[in-house]
């Protein structure tokens, strides 16, 4: 876990989650679905390029990541691989990647649900079904960080240019039906 980043990503984050909750109340769902499923797939060669000139950022510059992914966050329904390639870039690799990912990601959801349910958009019920798949989400992660623990980098890198692919792929699908 990289406290650090997952400081200057929430800080801006979580009040851009919040934002983009209330702005998903006006946007039309397929155009967001369409404009990230595209950026999904565009981010598998940029993500190439950035690794070829080992391309980093800093923690002033994950927070500027944050603040864009959580105001996302608030629109869509999830973001995580958007996170994937400001994460890397800031240098976080496997194991520290996944926990400061997921804590991150678990932040602005939280942001996202606190306004849902202040904007009455998110009955008591709802609550209940998002905290039993969230308890299923973390309980993945930490066993699928003892995988990602034995992975070579490059392999690594491979699950996430396949995760950015389907993610991209299912929004695009998503936007077309």
């Amino acid at each position: 876990m990289n406290w650090r980043a997952f400081a200057a990503y929430s800080i801006t984050g979580v009040p851009a989650a919040a934002l983009g909750a209330r702005t998903l109340l006006v946007l039309p769902e397929h155009l967001v679905d369409a404009a990230l499923g595209a950026f999904f797939l565009v981010m598998i060669p940029a993500g190439h390029w950035m690794r070829a000139r080992r391309f980093r950022i800093g923690l002033w510059q994950l927070s500027v990541a944050g603040a864009a992914i959580g105001f996302l966050t608030g629109i869509v329904l999830s973001t995580g691989p958007l996170s994937v390639p400001a994460f890397a870039a800031y240098g976080l690799l496997k194991g520290p990647f996944l926990s400061t990912e997921a804590l991150s990601s678990l932040a602005l959801m939280i942001s996202k649900a606190v306004t849902f349910r202040e904007l009455g958009a998110l009955p008591w019920p709802a609550v209940l079904r998002g905290l039993i798949v969230g308890s299923s989400v973390m309980v993945g992660a930490f066993l699928g960080k003892a995988v990602v623990q034995r992975m070579s980098v490059r392999a690594f890198e491979h699950i996430l240019d396949g995760l950015l692919a389907c993610s991209g792929l299912s929004l695009l699908w998503a936007a077309l039906m």
